[in-house]
């Protein structure tokens, strides 16, 4: 499971997401350009010392990030969508893509996709932050692929 951003551009909402992929040991794509210096404070304090702990891979362009050629099914995550997440069979494999704050996907990285599915929200409703659609829809993927990390308690 992997999950990827194509252009971020508000670092508080990449810290928090890289520190959930460290939380959850789901690497993670940042697919450039980003909207934020790399440096970014709002990056560094949304995801504190957790970022140094995710796994990231940059990427400067949607072409490069082709070019990776990222193993799985791309599953695209939009308000575009007629599928709901939560009624997709996730595999372990799977590369969820979110897309950028304010602009989303062009048609080129939608018509890429080879899934599409959306979270049902309230009629009205525009979206959701992307840090928090992504932290729903990888939740129920890991859950699907009993992908969680290890739940213990420590003593």
């Amino acid at each position: 499971m992997r999950l990827a951003l194509y252009q971020p551009d508000i670092p508080q909402n990449l810290g928090t997401i890289l520190r959930l992929g460290a939380c959850l040991a789901v690497p993670i794509d940042v697919i450039g350009p980003t909207g934020f210096p790399a440096g970014d404070r709002g990056l560094k304090r949304a995801g504190m010392d957790y970022a140094d702990r995710a796994a990231m891979t940059q990427h400067i362009s949607w072409q490069a990030f082709c070019d990776a050629e990222p193993s799985g099914r791309l599953v695209l995550i939009t308000t575009k969508a007629t599928a709901l997440y939560h009624e997709f069979t996730f595999r372990p494999d799977d590369c969820l893509l979110f897309g950028s704050e304010s602009r989303g996907v062009p048609d080129t990285v939608h018509d890429a996709a080879d899934h599409r599915l959306r979270i049902p929200m309230t009629i009205g409703m525009r979206s959701l932050n992307v840090a928090v659609a992504t932290a729903m829809v990888v939740g129920e993927a890991l859950r699907q692929t009993g992908s969680l990390p290890n739940t213990q308690v420590p003593a």
